[in-house]
């Protein structure tokens, strides 16, 4: 339908359109307004046709390819679906344009990373280079920018609302994001050809520290207001894994820590270095010419490391953690001890942490050093404590099958954490939900410090950035990668690109393959200024050289002259002999490696051959292979078939053995039923009995047409009685038997068909024999149709390579080499001895080469002419004149078996090839059958796969709710022994509760009677002295709130307070010493029962907190085990139903129908019917609508006569009208000359005769004259001819003379080169090139002028024309 389509649109437009020239339609759908497609250009068309018109309208324009078109039931919303995974909804009715739904992301996620101040917005950056700010809040995408360039590498500046973003070709691109809504490119760095791995900026924001392969790390200026200067690298010695910054700002020093795979010690290794703040003042001083940072000035340390890690990052407090690669676990070192492993010197580990994670990972460290977060494959994020390296917490952000995770990123206050998937293109943002307060109050006051010591940079940078021009992107011009062959060259290669000194590229628009990178302009200053350095002694060697050149020539040259005897070799002139040697096998021993190389590969090709010959060809008891018609393009394919193995085959007979038992029991079953009390009866159970197994049957089939193909399907299971797992097991196995033995019954068939072909073939190569000898006696060169195997029809012809398909000249080895020769040289000698045969000569000279002459040969024979032919006839004599006209009339008779043999040839030959036509076509038409009962056996398996799949899902289903249940028995057990065990914690804790209540009672009844006997203890001193006393005895140190667990601590500490407190200073006048001890002792026996009253509060308080907790989660955990006992007993009832509510297979009729409502029918609660009602009823139904029909019919026929009756009249009426008008018509007849000569005219005929006569005279006069004019012009070829040929001669010695002149122009230019006469050449191209201005300024005034001048004689002419119309 669709090239229907395509061809009225081409009739219509006169072409082929662009658009449907490149169409490529993926999907289709239909509805009441017409056809919908779309295809790979993104297009929505709609193509609207009636009858045989159509219209084709453009709805919707996705510019993606779109992969999928789905309607709504109600045909009102179509949904589109491009292959990216964006889904649009376009309506019919509005016409409008497609809206998106679901915006998908076009490539993975690379890296995410949080906005400065790191409380509101993040960044996230995919391969394929599209930028997006998100808000953290609630997860929308504020803007969008696209690179369109491959990244590596994100990282926000703290410094600034700036985002560094790397690529695979080298750059370093700088994005504005001061306005959340529209970030923009205001810079771009070129490094170098290295892709960049990883950025990193110091928590002050004034370095970025940039990771690239080769172990190459630069150091860049991360403030705006530098324009982002680069002020060195570094070049380590080994892979780098990973890079971890740690600012100093005590000493305003930034470690860098980088961790190396060394591939010389197959070890880790640490390599620390500093960077000062005084780089960015005076970067000459601290790096070399090639922009290389001095080992001096950065500090470098090393150590290698026990365990090879993946990742690592460094504390404050030279603590480094690792995560290591050989098995999980995390390792601990402290890099200020020196727990150094002699021999090899290794830096051994203080402690190594286990984890549960798998694959491989990595470690991030929190901004404030407080977490350690690790991340593997399998998805699942753990954040340990770095002081005590304990789990806090773990989360499955992302799926195993999708990569685990890719990055991890603290926000700088430590509230959240975004997690990036691998290739799953998702974003998680994480927040804590439980976190001790001080651990938040620690990360929030680590955050304020240092955003006290960011305010200012952060709004000075900002106001740069705002300020700063954008850049401007060319699409394409970025994103190309570099071609692999020239990034496998060193990255100092020049290229030419205008760059600043300190490596700050201006607003370029030029592909990056063909800038300059940093690098290189280092270098290439490096190496002009060498240049000019040792420009003198470049020159002087070069002079030398050349002198040594002339003189060794100049000795060559005499060598020529001498005698042979006095010649010297060649190899005499080489000054370096051993050099040339050793190239020569250096060069050798690199054709032997690669040859060895190319041999091993061949190996292992020939091994991969073996392993998939012998799994995909060797395994196969019945090899694919497919039949193709001769003449139209149809093919069958077979069903390739493994052997069945020992296991499957005695699964299946015992599947079959138990169905046998089963239906014997089913029989015995049906026997025992049955009642022999009335025969009536019986008769009618038996038949009903008869019924029900024809249904059973009936039901059997449905769902697939097998038992139509060979397949015996009575021992399958009703699809009904499926409720257990081992019938369903046992079903599918019976199934697949099924499976395997229509496709064995089909590949019998096909092998027929096969066979068939080939003798097919057979035939019609013995016919085409035939053929050839036709032709061959016919003397005609025409191409005899042939046909043969493909290799789908005989795929044992790929395993033999034909020398044909080797376009590579074969290597002969010298020893293969000779061997040739000889064979060769054998044949042509056996060749030539075969022609020199006295026999075959003889034969040919007297018999033409054969004994007998058969009627095959009547061609050939030519009767001789006679002897006196060459005479004049008027010489002949009568005896001559008669052997001539016997001479002629065997000559006729020849002929003429000449002329009937050839007729015969050619009906012999039109015989053969409408045999070899009717055979092949027959041929064709089996084939075609054979691909239609392929069609059906395709739909037959299709259903039994369809049965074998919803099989299998309900096994997995079962299999689901079975290992459903035993997790929650499994984890109720779990929580009963929890719950068993927080109650009897709850019992031993009130029992606590009492024994510390009745220790505080007792406590606080001492202390009241303490407190009661002062007075008693003291009546005999005097009353002031006594309120003095009192005032004193009340005075108590200061304390401070503690705990339970401090409270000797606290007690020490108080008593020793206490002693101030006793000093006689503070003793009042007039008392007794001794009275004042005694006052000091009760007053502290007084504190001590105080301070025991509060510690015991404090005891129970804490008991009773203890206590209301376990009270709480023993609520929990009954609440758990209520939610598990209904979750059980939810999963009990969902097995039930399921094991009852089975999947049932129908055939129905395919089709499409339509609904008027939108609103679909609920089938929930549909039932099943007997079949024999349904019938019962349709035969009621029909028999009402015969009679009905019958009365119709009635009807209708009687008003057909009417009709009839009426149509007739009108049809006279008619017909008058027709005669009538032809009457009038005759009378106003007009007639011609030709009509009255045709009637006129008695001998029409011989009148016309006569003028065909004359128009082919005429005709044979016109034939002559044309070949008169042919004659003439093939004279005048022949002549231009010749011309052409004294041309060509002539061209051919202007060539030779171009070459000479070409010898002395060069000659010239040497000698003008020599003589230096570059200011006379730029003053005489200066006044040349102004006469070829002048020249050019006189032509174009010229044309100017010819063009008015023909405007003016134009017009002359039409003015004389008028004025003078005569003439």
């Amino acid at each position: 339908m669709l090239d229907y389509i395509r061809r009225e649109v081409q009739k219509k437009k006169g072409g082929k359109p662009k658009a449907l020239q490149r169409t490529v339609v993926f999907t289709m759908v239909f509805c009441n307004e017409g056809l919908y497609t779309a295809g790979i250009e993104g297009i929505l068309y709609l193509y609207r046709i009636r009858d045989l018109q159509y219209e084709m309208e453009i709805c919707a324009d996705i510019s993606e390819p779109i992969s999928t078109l789905i309607f709504s039931p109600d045909y009102t919303i179509l949904l589109i679906i491009t292959d990216q995974g964006t889904i649009y909804s376009y309506e019919p009715a509005h016409s409008g344009e497609a809206v998106k739904l679901l915006n998908a992301f076009s490539s993975y996620l690379l890296a995410a990373d949080f906005l400065t101040p790191g409380d509101k917005y993040c960044v996230s950056v995919t391969i394929s280079g599209e930028v997006k700010v998100w808000l953290l809040e609630n997860g929308t995408c504020l803007s969008v920018l696209n690179l369109d360039i491959e990244a590596t590498a994100m990282a926000c500046c703290p410094s600034s609302n700036s985002v560094a973003v790397g690529t695979k070709g080298g750059q370093i691109y700088f994005i504005d994001i001061t306005k959340v809504e529209a970030p923009r490119v205001v810079h771009r760095i070129f490094l170098s050809r290295f892709p960049v791995l990883s950025l990193h900026y110091d928590q002050s924001g004034q370095f970025l520290i940039i990771r690239a392969v080769e172990g190459y790390i630069f150091i860049l200026d991360a403030r705006p207001s530098k324009l982002f200067q680069v002020l060195g690298y570094v070049v380590l010695a080994g892979e780098v894994l990973s890079l971890s910054v740690v600012s100093d700002f005590k000493n305003n020093v930034v470690e860098v820590m980088v961790l190396l795979n060394v591939a010389e010690i197959q070890q880790t290794r640490l390599e620390v270095f500093c960077l000062s703040s005084t780089l960015m003042e005076g970067i000459d001083k601290y790096a070399n010419n090639q922009g290389m940072l001095n080992a001096s000035a950065i500090k470098k340390e090393q150590y290698d490391l026990e365990y090879p890690l993946s990742s690592a990052v460094r504390l404050k407090d030279n603590i480094v953690y690792g995560y290591c690669t050989c098995a999980p676990f995390i390792c601990k070192y402290n890099l200020s001890k020196q727990s150094i492993l002699e021999d090899p010197p290794v830096f051994l580990s203080e402690k190594v942490i286990p984890t549960n994670q798998f694959g491989s990972g990595f470690i991030c460290l929190s901004p404030n050093s407080r977490w350690l977060a690790s991340a593997a494959k399998d998805g699942v994020l753990f954040i340990y404590d770095t002081s005590t390296m304990e789990l806090l917490v773990q989360n499955y952000c992302h799926s195993y099958e999708g990569g685990g995770i890719r990055s991890v990123v603290f926000s700088p206050d430590g509230k959240f954490i975004l997690v990036s998937g691998e290739s799953d293109g998702a974003l998680v943002c994480l927040k804590w939900k439980k976190i001790k307060e001080m651990e938040v109050k620690e990360a929030d006051l680590h955050w304020q410090s240092l955003l006290t010591i960011l305010n200012k940079s952060i709004s000075d940078e900002n106001a740069v950035l705002r300020c700063m021009a954008g850049w401007q992107i060319e699409s394409e011009s970025t994103s190309e990668s570099v071609p692999e062959e020239k990034s496998e060259k060193s990255p100092l290669e020049p290229s030419s690109a205008a760059v600043t000194e300190d490596g700050n590229l201006g607003n370029l628009h030029s592909d990056s393959t063909s800038e300059m990178t940093w690098l290189c302009q280092k270098t290439e200053k490096v190496i002009k200024e060498e240049s000019e350095r040792f420009a003198n002694q470049k020159k002087e060697i070069q002079m030398g050289i050349k002198k040594l050149h002339e003189t060794i020539q100049k000795m060559m040259h005499e060598n020529e002259q001498v005698p042979d005897i006095e010649k010297l070799g060649q190899q005499e002139f080489n000054l370096d002999m051993e050099e040339q040697e050793r190239a020569q096998a250096e060069a050798e021993r690199e054709v032997a490696r690669i040859r060895e190389k190319i041999e091993m590969e061949i190996l292992a090709n020939c091994y991969l051959q073996d392993v998939i010959k012998h799994e995909c060809w060797d395994s196969m008891c019945v090899k694919g292979r497919a039949v193709k018609c001769f003449h139209i393009a149809c093919e069958v394919k077979n069903y390739p078939l493994k052997k069945r193995d020992e296991e499957e085959l005695r699964t299946l007979e015992k599947v079959l053995h138990l169905r046998k038992f089963e239906a014997a029991n089913l029989k015995v079953q049906k026997k025992v039923l049955e009642t022999k009390s009335e025969a009536v009866l019986f008769e009618e159970e038996e038949n009903t009995g008869e019924v029900m197994a024809g249904d059973t049957a009936s039901c059997c089939l449905d769902g697939s047409l097998s038992s139509q193909y060979g397949a015996d399907t009575s021992i399958l299971y009703h699809q009904l009685d499926l409720h257990s797992r081992e019938q369903k097991v046992n079903q599918i196995v019976l199934l697949k038997d099924i499976i395997y033995k229509v496709k064995t019954a089909f590949n019998k068939e096909f092998d027929i068909v096969a066979q068939q072909k080939e003798q097919e073939i057979a035939r019609i190569k013995e016919r085409n024999i035939r053929i050839r000898e036709i032709l061959g006696q016919l003397d005609l060169q025409v191409e005899v149709w042939e046909p043969g195997l493909t290799c789908d029809e005989k795929p044992e012809q790929v395993f033999t390579v034909q020398d044909s398909e080797i376009k590579a000249e074969k290597y002969l080895t010298p020893q293969e080499r000779e061997k040739a020769e000889m064979l060769a040289r054998l044949e042509m000698e056996r060749h030539l001895a075969s022609l020199d045969s006295e026999r075959q000569r003889a034969l040919n000279d007297m018999m033409g080469g054969v004994l007998e002459v058969t009627q095959e040969d009547i061609l050939k024979i030519d009767i001789p002419p006679p002897y006196f032919i060459s005479k004049p006839e008027d010489e002949w004599n009568d005896q001559e004149k008669k052997i001539f006209r016997k001479y002629e009339e065997k000559v006729k008779e020849l002929n003429e078996e000449k002329e009937k043999y050839r007729r015969a040839l050619k009906n012999e030959w039109e015989e053969l090839e409408a045999s070899i036509q009717e055979t092949t076509q027959n041929f064709d038409k089996n084939v075609c059958k054979l691909f239609e009962k392929k069609v059906n056996l395709e739909k037959v398996i299709y259903q039994e796969e369809l049965k074998i799949v919803n099989l299998i899902y309900s096994l997995m289903l079962d299999e689901e709710l079975d290992s459903r249940k035993a997790g929650l028995c499994h984890f109720l057990v779990k929580k009963q022994k929890e719950k068993v065990k927080i109650a009897r914690t709850v019992e031993t804790t009130r029992k606590k509760i009492d024994f510390y209540t009745e220790q505080y009672d007792n406590a606080v009844a001492e202390d009241k009677n303490l407190e009661y006997g002062f007075r008693k203890n003291f009546a005999d001193v005097p009353a002031n002295l006594l309120d003095e006393l009192l005032e004193l005895y009340k005075c108590r140190p200061r304390s401070s709130s503690m705990s339970a667990e401090d409270f000797k601590d606290e007690l020490t500490r108080l008593m020793k307070a206490m002693d101030e407190l006793d000093n006689p200073e503070h003793m009042p006048n007039g008392l007794d010493p001794s009275i004042w001890e005694s006052f000091c002792l009760a007053r502290r026996n007084k504190f001590k029962s105080e301070q025991l009253v509060k510690w015991m509060a404090l005891i129970l308080a804490e008991i009773e907190v203890f206590l209301q907790r376990r009270i709480d989660d023993n609520e929990k955990m009954s609440s758990k085990i209520e939610k598990i006992f209904q979750e059980l007993t939810w999963l009990q009832e969902e097995k039930i139903k399921f094991q009852l509510n089975l999947t049932f297979q129908f055939l129905l009729k395919q089709g499409q129908v339509e609904f008027e409502s939108t609103e679909i029918p609920d089938y929930a609660d549909a039932i099943f019917i007997k079949k024999s009602v349904i019938e019962e009823l349709n035969c009621n139904i029909m028999d009402q609508v015969e009679k009905k029909i019958a009365s119709m019919v009635e009807c209708k026929e009687f008003s057909k006569g009417i009709f009839q009756l009426e149509w007739e009249h009108k049809k006279m009426r008619m017909q008058i009208e027709d005669l009538n008008q032809k009457a009038r018509d005759i009378a106003t007849l007009p007639i011609t000359k030709d009509r009255q000569l045709f009637l006129t005219m008695l001998d029409y005929d011989s009148h016309i005769a006569h003028r065909i006569a004359v128009m082919e005279q005429t005709l044979v006069v016109m034939d002559k004259l044309h070949k008169k004019n042919m004659k003439k012009h093939q004279k005048r070829i022949k002549e231009l001819e010749k011309c052409i040929s004294l041309k060509e001669q002539a061209n051919y010695e202007l060539s030779l003379e171009l070459k000479e002149m070409l010898v002395s122009v060069s000659e010239r230019r040497h000698i003008y080169q020599a003589a230096d006469m570059q200011h006379i050449s730029e003053r005489n191209a200066k006044r040349r090139y102004q006469e070829i201005l002048k020249q050019k300024e006189l032509r174009g005034l010229i044309e100017e002028q010819e063009k008015h001048l023909g405007i003016l004689q134009a017009e002359a002419e039409r003015l004389r024309s008028k004025t003078f119309p005569i003439l």
